[in-house]
Formats: C-alpha cells, sequence, structure tokens
C-alpha cells in the first residue's frame, strides 16, 4: 500500500510541474499531457529513467535517503512536502544536505517585477542563486549563478564595495552568522566547506568574527555602495524570507527624492 501510494505522488508531482519551473524551454516534440517527463525527472534527481519508471508503477525498491534527497530536489518539494515524500517511503527525513541552490520560478518572477529596485537572491551561504538587471548594474555587472558571492565579495574584496553606515563591521557580522547557521545546517556540503576555508585563509577580520558567534537577524540596513562609474550612493537593504528553501531575498531602494533614487531610476530605464 505504502508503495502505490509513493508512486501515486510521485506520479502527481510530475504532473503538477511544467518545464520552465524547473530551467527548461519548451523545444522539441509537443507534449502529450502537461507536466514533466520520466527521463527528465530522472535525469535531475541523478537516477536511471528505469529506475525512476519502477518508482512510478510500485515496482521499485525501497528508496534510499540519498535517492529521496535527489528526487525531492528535482520535483522542487517544500521541507514539509520533503518530509511526507519520506514517509511515504518508510523513512524519517534527515535535514536537507546542502544550501537550496536553484530559485523558485514565482521568486525570480517576482524580481522583474521590481524596476526601480534591486533584487538578488542569495542561499544559505550567500551565493548569489538569482537577480534582476538594477542589482547587476549596482553590483558591478559581472554576477555569475553558482559563482558570486556576498560573503566572499564582503571579506576577500571581490567587486565594489558595499559597506553598512555608520556601523561597517555591523554587516560582516551578519555574514558570519548567517555563515555559521549554514555550517549546522550542512555540515557536509562541500562547496561550503570550501568558502569557509577560503574565507578563514584569507581575511583576518573573518577569522576573528567568526570566534565571537555572533548573532543576527535579517532587517532593514542602511548602506553605502562605492561603484567605480557611478559612485557612491546611500541605499536601503530590506531581506524577505524564502523560508521553505532557506534563502533571502534582499531588496535595494533609495530614499525617495535623494541622488540616489535618481541614479537608480536612470539605471532602471536602461536597455539590458
Amino acid at each position: 500500500m505504502a508503495r502505490q501510494e509513493l508512486a501515486d505522488y510521485l506520479r502527481d508531482r510530475r504532473a503538477s510541474l511544467r518545464p520552465h519551473e524547473i530551467g527548461l524551454t519548451e523545444t522539441g516534440p509537443a507534449r502529450r499531457t502537461p507536466g514533466l517527463r520520466r527521463e527528465e525527472v530522472a535525469e535531475l534527481a541523478h537516477l536511471s529513467v528505469d529506475y525512476y519508471t519502477r518508482l512510478e508503477q510500485a515496482r521499485g525498491p525501497r528508496p534510499s535517503e540519498r535517492i529521496l534527497d535527489g528526487l525531492a530536489r528535482a520535483l522542487l518539494l517544500t521541507p514539509a512536502e520533503r518530509i511526507h515524500l519520506f514517509r511515504l517511503a518508510g523513512s524519517s527525513a534527515p535535514p536537507g544536505s546542502s544550501p537550496v541552490r536553484r530559485v523558485r520560478p514565482h521568486v525570480a518572477q517576482m524580481l522583474e517585477r521590481l524596476p526601480q529596485t534591486g533584487a538578488v537572491v542569495t542561499d544559505a551561504a550567500y551565493g548569489v542563486v538569482a537577480w534582476n538587471p538594477l542589482a547587476e548594474a549596482l553590483l558591478g555587472g559581472h554576477l555569475a549563478r553558482g559563482r558570486t558571492n556576498l560573503a566572499r565579495r564582503r571579506f576577500l574584496g571581490e567587486g565594489p564595495t558595499m559597506q553598512e553606515s555608520p556601523d561597517a563591521e555591523r554587516f560582516g557580522h551578519i555574514v558570519v552568522a548567517r555563515l555559521r547557521r549554514a555550517a549546522d545546517r550542512y555540515p557536509h556540503d562541500l562547496q561550503l566547506i570550501a568558502l569557509l576555508a577560503e574565507l578563514n585563509a584569507g581575511s583576518e577580520e573573518f577569522r576573528q568574527i567568526w570566534a565571537t558567534r555572533p548573532v543576527h537577524a535579517p532587517g532593514h540596513r542602511t548602506k553605502i555602495i562605492d561603484h567605480p562609474e557611478i559612485g557612491r550612493l546611500r541605499l536601503n537593504c530590506d531581506v524577505l524570507l524564502v523560508p521553505e528553501d532557506d534563502q533571502e531575498v534582499v531588496l535595494i531602494t533609495a530614499d525617495h527624492g535623494s541622488r540616489a533614487a535618481r541614479t537608480l531610476h536612470r539605471l532602471s530605464r536602461q536597455p539590458v
């Protein structure tokens, strides 16, 4: 009975997703039914198509935690849905092994509806996973998904500097507090381990703040950005949480009528 319930859940979830939600373009032969194909889910979950097909047909063996984690990521399950998937498979869901490094489509679409607001989405380790054109203009025009990390920028000086006013050290404490939380949640994530080693080796400031075990919650901040082309701007940064993916959306605005606001308006009207 449980095997059939798992098969039904996988089938229903696959049918509910659309290709654009997982970053696929509508190319090739027309789809006879809505939803993803079995081979697409299998590829995203790093499984063979035959194995995944047997799971959907209630013929497969009991899947391991590794396989269930892969399916949860491939099917864009929320934490509650992930727990449900594990229960259907007769297992208890352990904490996620890695930060979610893919932005949900509705979050990505929201970024495009904010023409005079810079917006950046970061994962639990401050890796940039999505942004809009205005944020790209403010942060140097060389954001790269999967390679740009705001903690690395803060402590190793990559890209234009953005410092907090009036206390330039405050943002450093916020960054370290979030990285400590990430290290507790994802102790075996290789990318996070490498990032922490890089920061520890390259920044005395990072090492000193890490030793203090700072605790900070996201909220409103005023920052000064020193940009090589547009100069110094005083900006407001506010954070929205995406708790199901342990991500944050940073919204960058300026006080009404300020030079910074006029600069954001001008940048937002430039062609991209």
